[in-house]
C-alpha cells in the first residue's frame, strides 16, 4: 500500500519534471496567465508570513555607501568606510564606481531582453550541466529545495577559463562582454579597498586568488500574483568571496540585520556590494557574510545582475583557504578549519542551503 505522503512527493517530483522540462522559466508560467502560483512555489519557511511586499520593513537603517570618487587622495576615508560596512553590516553600495551609467542601463535592458525571448529561442541555452558555460534555468537547486524560486536565471561563466563570446546569447553578447570586463575591474579594486581594511598590503587577496573566476548572473523575477505566499530568492549567504550586484529601480532585496528584514533601497547609478562566506572565513570573522532574500511582487518584472567573485578552476581546486595567518594570534586564534572552494560550495548547498544555515557552520573550530 502506498502512504499518502509518497504518493505526494511522487505527484511533487512529477511536476518539478514538468516544469524543468518545459524549458519555459517561470516567465512561461506567467505568460500562461495564471492567477494562483502553483503548489512547487508554495514556500514552507518559517519566516514565509514576512514574505508581502506590501509590509516594509519598518526601520530607518540604509546599507553604508561608499563614494570611491577618489581613492587616491581620500585613500584612508575609502578605507575606512569599507572596513566599517564589512565588518558591521556585510553590504554596502558604491557610487562614482567608474562604470558609466550606459553600460548599466544597457546590461539591465539586455538581460530583461534575453528573458523575454519566446520560450522556443530560450530553450537551447536551458540546462543544468554545471559544465555549460552559459546556461538559462530556473531554480538552481529545484529537486533538492523544498519550493522553488520565482526567479529565471541566465548563468554566463566568464573566468578563470575565458568565455568565448559566440556562446553567449547574441541579444545579450556585447554589452555582457563589455559590462564583465568593466565589473570584474572594480572587483579587483575592491579587493585592494577590502586588503588594505584587513590591514594587510593592498595586493594580499588578490595574491589569495579571490578574484581569479567569476560568473555573471542575470536574474528575471516576473511579477507574482501571490508574493505573500513564495519567494524570488531564498534566505542565503553568498559562498564565494565577494559579490556585486546591479539592480533595477523596483527593489526586493532585503538584508538580515539584527534580526530584522531590512529592504535595500536601490540608489540610481549605485552598485551593490556583498562580503561573500569564504571571505568572512578567511578574514577570521573580521568581516561578515549576512543572510539575504529577494522577495517577490505584483509588479515587474524586477531585474538584477550578480558578479560573483571566487577562483573554481581545476588547477586551484586543491588550494586550501584559512583564516589569514596575520589575523590570529593567540588571543584570537583561527575560528575555522581549512577548506578547498570546491569543498566549501559543497557544504554550501548541499548542507547549508537545505537546513536552512550558513555552510561556514560546519567549519568552525
Amino acid at each position: 500500500m502506498v502512504s499518502e505522503n509518497s504518493s505526494t512527493n511522487e505527484e511533487r517530483l512529477q511536476q518539478l519534471k514538468a516544469f524543468d522540462q518545459s524549458k519555459a522559466g517561470v516567465k512561461g508560467i506567467v505568460d500562461a496567465g495564471v492567477t494562483k502560483i502553483p503548489s512547487i512555489f508554495l514556500h514552507l519557511g518559517d519566516d514565509h508570513s514576512s514574505f508581502s511586499s506590501s509590509q516594509p520593513t519598518q526601520t530607518q537603517f540604509r546599507i553604508p555607501v561608499v563614494d570611491l570618487t577618489d581613492t587616491e587622495h581620500k585613500r584612508a576615508e575609502v578605507v575606512d568606510g569599507v572596513r566599517r560596512a564589512a565588518e558591521s553590516v556585510g553590504f554596502f553600495q558604491v557610487v562614482n564606481h567608474g562604470i558609466p551609467k550606459r553600460v548599466l542601463e544597457e546590461m539591465l535592458e539586455a538581460t530583461r531582453a534575453f528573458h523575454e525571448l519566446p520560450s522556443e529561442m530560450k530553450a537551447d541555452y536551458y540546462t543544468r550541466d554545471p559544465m555549460r558555460k552559459v546556461r538559462f534555468v530556473s531554480s538552481f537547486h529545484l529537486y533538492e529545495s523544498r519550493s522553488a524560486n520565482w526567479r529565471d536565471s541566465l548563468l554566463c561563466d566568464m573566468a578563470p577559463e575565458p568565455l568565448d563570446p559566440l556562446e553567449l546569447p547574441a541579444i545579450c553578447r556585447d554589452i555582457t562582454v563589455e559590462y564583465s570586463d568593466k565589473i570584474y575591474k572594480l572587483g579587483l579594486t575592491l579587493f585592494e579597498l577590502l586588503s588594505e581594511a584587513l590591514g594587510l598590503k593592498s595586493d594580499h587577496l588578490l595574491g589569495l586568488d579571490c578574484a581569479n573566476g567569476y560568473i555573471i548572473l542575470g536574474h528575471y523575477y516576473p511579477p507574482c500574483p501571490e508574493p505573500e505566499l513564495t519567494i524570488g530568492t531564498d534566505k542565503h549567504s553568498d559562498a564565494n568571496f565577494l559579490t556585486i550586484l546591479l539592480q533595477d529601480n523596483i527593489g526586493g532585496l532585503q538584508i538580515l540585520h539584527e534580526n530584522q528584514w531590512i529592504d535595500v533601497a536601490p540608489v540610481d547609478g549605485s552598485l551593490i556590494v556583498n562580503i561573500g562566506d569564504l571571505l568572512q572565513l578567511i578574514s577570521n570573522d573580521k568581516f561578515v557574510s549576512v543572510n539575504h532574500r529577494a522577495v517577490t511582487k505584483t509588479v515587474g518584472p524586477r531585474i538584477s545582475v550578480a558578479c560573483f567573485l571566487r577562483h573554481m578552476s581545476l588547477e586551484s581546486l586543491p588550494r586550501l583557504y584559512e583564516p589569514i595567518k596575520e589575523l590570529t594570534s593567540e588571543e584570537n586564534p583561527a575560528k575555522y578549519r581549512a577548506t578547498t572552494v570546491k569543498e566549501y560550495v559543497g557544504y554550501h548547498y548541499n548542507k547549508g542551503m537545505i537546513a536552512g544555515v550558513s555552510g561556514l557552520e560546519y567549519l568552525k573550530l
